[in-house]
């Protein structure tokens, strides 16, 4: 039995779906309120039984778990995580004691994987799987002039929104730009654009699923510009057949396949968006089948499962 807690970019959803049938999962998940995220996320850990628990996100959920003596027990950091929690005067402590104190801790990026391993010698990268059933490719439609879809949550410091909109100004009379609604920056993005005299039309919010009509009515998505690294806007895109510009860091080994690295001039970002094509996309494509194939993250999630299991029950003495 595995005890599957909370969830980030639909990661444990996707595992488990990618699971075979005769593994027994058991998914504790929560909403944003303030008891369902305390002491309503704590009765449900405390009476969950399992033979492993996998927790997503160094919070409250992995405290909690610890705290309630639930073992073997896998932290897994998503990025704000390792990124601006641990810095927190608050949230902070409760990161390091889940790094100290968690019989296993995955990363689901490269960037964050230095700063795990300053506290954990033996910290994994594990790469995001992505749902190939509900994220598949589809042709592109001929469209006048090139659809762009700015696929993140707007956010300047962290996504880089500002840089991109910058950039695609710079082209407007050669593209139809698209955002979503949604991001701590959103207006402050669409007064930027307006002063830049790019139009951009606004999407409303969907659920996760409907994420792939919009990637299919694009011809190529742009991903964030400051992390260096891949999100899920990326490697969905990609999985739906559209090319993806994105700020990938040549510094991480992990990337060294990808065709697009170290994206991050404004004029660079532009010409890249003009030049997206299938090609691009078919060497995308080959990259996220060799690394993000839900089939092969799953099955090393489950060897990871075997040596919890293995290594607790040893130390049991059983």
């Amino acid at each position: 039995m595995i005890g599957m807690i909370n969830d980030c970019a639909y990661v444990g959803e996707t595992l488990i779906k990618y699971f075979p049938k005769d593994i027994e999962v058991t998914h504790i998940k929560r909403s944003r309120g303030l008891w369902d995220k305390t002491f309503g996320i704590g009765l449900k850990i405390m009476r969950a039984r399992a033979d492993v628990y996998h927790v997503h996100y160094l919070l409250q959920d992995c405290y909690i778990a610890s705290k309630l003596g639930k073992r073997p027990l896998i932290g897994h950091a998503h990025g704000s995580d390792l990124r601006y929690s641990l810095y927190h005067p608050l949230w902070g402590r409760i990161v390091r004691y889940n790094l100290r104190n968690c019989d296993r801790v995955l990363v689901s990026t490269p960037d964050i994987l230095p700063i795990a391993r300053r506290f954990r010698d033996d910290a994994e990268y594990l790469p995001n799987p992505v749902d190939t059933r509900l994220f598949y490719p589809k042709p592109i439609a001929k469209h006048e002039r090139k659809r762009v879809l700015v696929g993140f949550d707007l956010n300047w410091d962290v996504k880089g929104a500002d840089t991109v909109v910058r950039a695609l100004s710079r082209i407007k009379d050669k593209v139809s730009v698209y955002v979503i609604a949604y991001g701590r920056d959103f207006w402050k993005t669409m007064a930027l654009a307006n002063s830049l005299r790019l139009y951009l039309n606004v999407l409303p919010r969907v659920r996760h699923e409907g994420m792939r009509d919009y990637y299919w009515s694009m011809d190529v998505v742009v991903d964030r510009f400051r992390l260096g690294s891949l999100g899920m806007v990326s490697l969905e895109a990609i999985a739906s057949g559209r090319p993806v510009v994105v700020n990938v860091s040549s510094r991480y080994e992990e990337y060294k396949d990808f065709p697009l690295k170290d994206l991050s001039d404004e004029e660079e970002i532009a010409e890249a968006v003009l030049n997206a094509d299938e090609g691009l996309w078919r060497k995308e494509y080959d990259y996220l089948v060799r690394h993000h194939s839900p089939e092969d993250v799953a099955r090393r999630v489950l060897e990871i499962y075997k040596e919890m299991e293995e290594g607790h029950d040893e130390l049991l003495g059983i």
